[in-house]
């Protein structure tokens, strides 16, 4: 299993200072809140292109922990897993929840004050009530069919 997020050593609010494209692997990294949303199935209207996010989850992600199980390699697994990344995040940024700091910042937001970068604990995302800890239900257990009774609201 993947270990926590590294936020050691880093420069204090380098987010506020750096533009996205210019953040090294770590800092990137390091902007992910670990709440586990960008892991549940999201249903996308073919009209309005507009995006819901489900409590349907990822098959790899532990909805205890909030982390994806085979981080490293989870393309073996789930090969259309996005690999998010500053040169892609405007062709993504729509589908990410509306908490994700990578979205917060590509908006022009500050980063919310529960945020492991400003609390300096990880724990804060569950504490606020915004991660998906302990209320995912398990994608090989529900059919796609019945994703929609599943649609969750933003944000949580």
């Amino acid at each position: 299993m993947s270990e926590g997020i590294d936020r050691k050593g880093l420069a204090k609010r380098f987010w506020e200072k750096k533009p996205l494209s210019q953040l090294n692997v770590k800092e990137w990294e390091a902007l992910c809140d670990g709440c586990g949303k960008c892991c549940l199935n999201k249903l996308e209207d073919e009209d309005t292109g507009e995006v819901a996010l489900t409590r349907v989850a990822c098959r790899l992600l532990d909805d205890a922990t909030c982390r994806c199980v085979h981080y490293e390699i989870r393309h073996q697994f789930v090969p259309e897993c996005i690999v998010l990344k500053p040169d892609n995040l405007d062709t993504h940024a729509y589908w990410m929840p509306q908490t994700c700091a990578y979205r917060l910042l590509w908006e022009g937001k500050p980063l919310p004050q529960w945020h492991p970068l400003l609390t300096g604990n990880p724990e804060t995302v569950h504490d606020a009530g915004v991660s998906v800890r302990g209320w995912t239900v398990s994608e090989f257990e529900t059919p796609e069919e019945d994703w929609e009774d599943h649609i969750i609201e933003e944000p949580i």
